[in-house]
């Protein structure tokens, strides 16, 4: 695969230029030389680039040709009962890989990590550049969003407004391919923690009109259970 980066601006006059770590990775990590060819993306467009310029501060681009990134054609935020932080990072990696747009940590009553945002917030840089790895690694057009942790209540809100809200529980629900997920453009799709939800919190989620699924006989850890009902998830929609 032709090396992929991210930049925030648009082209300008057809010219886009790089600079700060992902220049000195172009020129001393992948010794890439004027004539060469990469890949920029920016909003879900991919930019098909020559080198023109290279120097130790920026590397300067000349724009051939430009196309959609191969995005999902859905939106889809998972939203994970926050896990011990290790986990957290193999979530956020493979989730990336697999085509979310956002991955929200939430705190729930059986959370065994309960981190507060301030400790969190460095936490949250490592896990943001995992995602930006991951995207560039498995070919998307946008960085995932890795949001600040979420309350439940904040949580349960935001998946009310969404087309299709799912949470997965170990003790029962409908099929993923019995609800129709074709129809939804956004999707929330809610995960617990080690220790799972509590029945309370699964009663306010049906209240609010989030769909209770089962992913079948076997229980799966809660770093299985966001890859596998995502993989499904994109499947049914046509995204795999």
């Amino acid at each position: 695969m032709m090396p992929r980066f991210f930049v925030s601006e648009p082209p300008s006059g057809g010219i886009i230029t790089i600079d700060g770590s992902d220049a000195v990775h172009i020129g001393k990590s992948l010794r890439m030389a004027v004539g060469d060819e990469l890949t920029v993306c920016r909003n879900g467009i991919d930019y098909q680039c020559e080198i023109i310029g290279i120097t130790r501060e920026d590397v300067t681009l000349k724009v051939i040709s430009e196309s959609p990134s191969n995005e999902p054609n859905i939106q889809l935020t998972l939203f994970m009962a926050m896990p011990k932080l290790d986990k957290l990072e193999l979530i956020v990696q493979k989730s990336v890989e697999l085509g979310v747009v956002r991955i929200c940590p939430v705190l729930t009553k059986r959370c065994i990590s309960r981190p507060d945002n301030e400790r969190f917030k460095s936490k949250r840089e490592r896990l943001q550049k995992i995602a930006l790895e991951a995207a560039k690694q498995s070919g998307r057009g946008i960085i995932p969003e890795v949001s600040d942790i979420m309350s439940f209540d904040r949580c349960v809100s935001e998946m009310a407004r969404m087309d299709l809200g799912i949470v997965c529980y170990e003790k029962g629900g409908v099929s993923l391919r019995d609800i129709e997920i074709s129809k939804a453009q956004k999707i929330g799709l809610f995960i617990g923690s080690e220790g799972g939800f509590e029945p309370g919190e699964i009663e306010i989620l049906e209240e609010s009109g989030i769909r209770k699924v089962w992913l079948g006989d076997r229980i799966l850890r809660c770093e299985t259970a966001p890859l596998a009902a995502t993989t499904i998830i994109m499947f049914l929609t046509g995204n795999m």
